[in-house]
């Protein structure tokens, strides 16, 4: 594992995930050296990355405080990691599923990045996590309704 820096392994960075941030972080499976979390005590908001990028924009514009983000050039998506403060709603979960939105609760998975990536085209962070600190999911929802828009009126065209 020559690419990976001295020191900094999938296990160190487990233990810097878990005591610096609070994130319940394992590796899984060991001879991959892959991090991942149980959606329990944080979730996550999984978007594509043009609307995370504005999102970001808004947040910062609002002076509301990033959590950790990270991107998945590969499938040009972004995650928010999040408080689990959103309630079990299909209105909401349908607003966010019409916006290509994804809520990772309970009972998911979130991958983290690792130094056992074989290159940055896996997962990267955004903004790195320094603490325990997340923003309530309520806050990024809001960020991203405001970049989104209003949504479009339906109309019914009877013949």
């Amino acid at each position: 594992m020559d690419h990976i820096p001295f020191g900094d392994t999938p296990t160190t960075r487990c233990h810097f995930y878990r005591r610096v941030c609070d994130l319940p972080a394992v590796v899984d499976p060991p001879h991959l050296g892959r991090i991942v979390i149980p959606a329990t005590c944080v979730w996550a908001l999984i978007m594509p990355a043009h609307l995370g990028q504005a999102v970001k924009t808004e947040m910062e514009r609002t002076e509301t405080a990033l959590g950790a983000i990270l991107s998945h050039p590969r499938s040009g998506r972004w995650t928010y990691l999040i408080r689990p403060d959103l309630p079990d709603e299909v209105t909401l979960f349908a607003e966010l599923f019409r916006l290509n939105v994804s809520v990772v609760r309970e009972g998911g998975t979130i991958a983290l990045p690792s130094p056992a990536d074989r290159c940055a085209q896996f997962r990267r962070w955004v903004e790195l996590p320094r603490c325990i600190y997340r923003p309530s999911g309520w806050a990024v929802v809001a960020a991203i309704r405001a970049c989104a828009g209003p949504e479009p009126r339906r109309t019914t065209t009877y013949a």
